[in-house]
């Protein structure tokens, strides 16, 4: 019981005390674009969370984690980072209407910002499910798929459960694809669900969110310009207060939750299926090109979505002895990824998060970011740095 308590509250708090053994500073000084950033970490509003995971002879897992920068203040735009707690939630919601992930699940519409969904030609059988959505979201960060679960979930039952979670201060207020404005997001469509006959049996109601959800940091503004939807440079920072929200710490404590649920008292555990738990870490670990239904061209490289690494390059990944299992966001400038990386044959196995921001003119929503040339080198140095480590470290 002792060390189930230890390993449930390492889940919830990171410890930021440091070992001896390990310095975030010798780590980022290995490498030049190591270095660049370190150096101007306040520009690049850079945050890391490193979790050292040791097995004991009957393998359970115990966790110390190091944090740098890490600071729930330094905003960041979270983006797609919402489609984990979003898709565990969307299975907790399943096995309460005590349906099947994979049941065929209509989108209806309310109003004329709302899309209606009967047919997803990704999909066997060519219906939408909520495990067809996860599966699309959790491959290549689809956005479509995440706006659906989201009406499915609906605002106020997100909130709550998410609450009771001890994830208070997470905000998740708008879908990713467009029509839809300010309260009308906040408004979610009517939800059936059919068996294979197409006969309905659960039918959800259009709901519109009770509570306004204000954003815990505040009013929260980025940049010095922005684009503005009629492509119009408007002179002042961008308003981010209205939007998604998700600290470093809860992606990080949700991932650690969900790949060593096995690990938790009953009660602490996602409310879900373990087959769809198996589900859900299988479709963020898989590549692209490894499924089928759906199937993706060559423009989902193995490395679309696994920065940590493998991120500065786009050729196939040959090691197939390494396993991400990761959630990554990207958008106006901030590029984040939180990662759970092993690979069994060299007995290595840790969790990184990190985010970074890159956007030098600091102008949003004017598609001139260096992703490619400051953020997924430094995110896949440094994921090559922390590996280095563990190849090393004592277990």
């Amino acid at each position: 019981m002792i060390k189930r308590i230890i390993i449930c509250f390492s889940l919830l708090v990171a410890n930021s005390a440091f070992a001896q053994s390990f310095s975030f500073d010798s780590i980022l000084n290995q490498k030049p674009i190591l270095k660049k950033v370190n150096a101007d970490l306040k520009k690049y509003r850079l945050q890391i969370i490193y979790t050292q995971i040791t097995r004991e002879a009957d393998g359970t897992p115990s966790f110390k984690s190091y944090n740098y920068h890490v600071d729930s203040t330094n905003y960041f735009y979270c983006a797609s980072l919402v489609k984990l707690p979003c898709s565990i939630l969307a299975l907790e919601k399943t096995k309460k209407l005590k349906i099947y992930s994979n049941t065929i699940m209509f989108t209806d519409s309310a109003n004329a910002c709302q899309h209606s969904v009967k047919k997803d030609t990704t999909s066997i059988n060519g219906y939408p499910s909520v495990a067809q959505y996860i599966k699309r979201m959790a491959l290549v960060s689809d956005n479509f798929a995440y706006s659906r679960i989201y009406e499915f979930l609906g605002v106020d039952y997100i909130h709550e459960r998410l609450a009771e979670l001890g994830y208070k201060n997470i905000r998740i207020v708008h879908r990713f694809d467009g029509g839809c404005k300010g309260s009308e997001h906040t408004t979610t469509n009517p939800i059936g669900f059919c068996d294979q006959k197409l006969r309905g049996f659960i039918y959800l109601e259009p709901k519109t969110s009770t509570k306004t959800y204000t954003h815990p940091l505040g009013q929260v503004y980025v940049g010095k310009a922005y684009i503005n939807a009629n492509n119009k440079k408007i002179n002042q920072p961008k308003d981010f207060t209205n939007m998604n929200y998700m600290s470093l710490q809860n992606t990080h404590a949700i991932m650690q939750r969900l790949i060593f649920s096995n690990y938790l008292p009953l009660d602490q555990r996602f409310d879900i299926m373990e087959e769809d738990r198996l589900m859900l870490v299988k479709y963020l670990t898989m590549y692209p090109r490894e499924s089928s239904y759906p199937t993706y061209n060559k423009s989902y490289y193995d490395s679309y979505k696994k920065y940590f690494i493998f991120g500065d390059s786009k050729k196939p990944i040959t090691n197939s002895d390494i396993k991400i299992t990761n959630i990554v966001g990207q958008s106006y400038g901030f590029m984040v990824d939180c990662a759970y990386i092993q690979n069994k044959n060299e007995n290595v196995e840790f969790m990184l998060s990190a985010v970074i921001y890159t956007n030098e003119n600091q102008i949003i929503n004017d598609g001139k970011y260096e992703y490619n040339t400051i953020a997924l080198p430094f995110l896949a140095e440094l994921g090559r740095q922390i590996y280095a480590y563990e190849l090393k470290r004592k277990k």
